[in-house]
């Protein structure tokens, strides 16, 4: 991650080793990270079976508050795409019951693509 995303909050994408450590415990026996990115402290995870927003908290880190999302959970979701002079791209994930989408903005050089195709599998049951 850039340095100038992490002052900007954007999510850049984030080793998938290091975020499966962090997991531990939290991911089921069978369960594959495909797809994560971290913003400053926090990060969020894409896997084959569930999409997992992980917030760290307090000076210490020690409070993790963990929110995870069954893709069946899913009712639509929505990719923006920097322009030429954004500096920014953005994530907005709708879930059943909640009437405000999740929103997260990522960097300019995030694989958009990727999460496009982990969405659409995890959405759509493929």
């Amino acid at each position: 991650m850039g340095l100038f995303d992490g002052l900007l909050g954007h999510g850049s994408e984030a080793e998938i080793g290091k975020i499966i450590a962090k997991l531990d415990g939290i991911l089921l026996p069978g369960e594959q990270a495909q797809l994560a990115f971290k913003i400053i402290r926090d990060f969020f995870v894409f896997t084959d079976r569930r999409f997992i927003l992980v917030d760290i908290q307090g000076i210490t880190g020690r409070k993790i508050d963990y929110l995870s999302i069954p893709y069946r959970s899913i009712t639509r979701f929505s990719l923006e795409t920097a322009g030429t002079f954004d500096l920014d791209a953005e994530l907005k994930l709708w879930v059943s019951g909640e009437p405000k989408p999740i929103e997260r903005t990522l960097s300019k050089h995030t694989d958009i693509k990727g999460i496009q195709r982990a969405l659409a599998a995890g959405v759509l049951g493929i």
